[in-house]
């Protein structure tokens, strides 16, 4: 019989819940980081902001603080990660869903699939840092020694 350490058990439920749990960090910390960007310049807030594809270029001070906002939004949601995934292997890939997810919600916002090469340079920059940090956040947590005389010493 083989060793079973860390084990991967197929468990649809906790993946989904993981799942719901990373878009919901996603979306509320973006939420929060735009806000205190337009509190800064003291624009509008609106859903534009998140999901349409225009807002977001380097040609207005409002559309790169914005992208800021998307940036820091990425960093925090690699702490998510690495709160509640806990697992390097795993980090890819729900960047990547959550970041798929996004994109299919800017798709039914602007009822097309978003066509501004600022939209998906932001988009692709931020999934390297999510993924990159959250990756490297959980690898420094697995990486931890394991204390292997944790138990009351005897004298002989």
């Amino acid at each position: 019989m083989g060793s079973h350490f860390r084990s991967y058990i197929w468990d649809p439920v906790l993946i989904l819940s993981q799942i719901v749990l990373m878009q919901c960090i996603y979306y509320s910390f973006l939420g929060l980081w735009l806000a205190v960007v337009d509190s800064l310049v003291q624009t509008n807030r609106s859903l534009d902001q998140i999901f349409s594809y225009e807002v977001l270029g380097f040609a207005t001070m409002q559309g790169r603080l914005s992208m800021m906002a998307f940036i820091l939004n990425s960093l925090t949601s690699a702490l998510g990660q690495w709160f509640f995934i806990r697992r390097g292997k795993q980090c890819l890939d729900f960047t990547i869903t959550v970041h798929f997810f996004h994109m299919i919600g800017c798709w039914i916002y602007n009822t097309h699939l978003p066509a501004a090469l600022s939209w998906w340079l932001v988009n692709v920059a931020c999934m390297a840092l999510m993924a990159v940090i959250g990756e490297y956040l959980c690898m420094q947590t697995e990486l931890r020694a394991i204390p292997v005389n944790s138990g009351p010493k005897s004298n002989l």
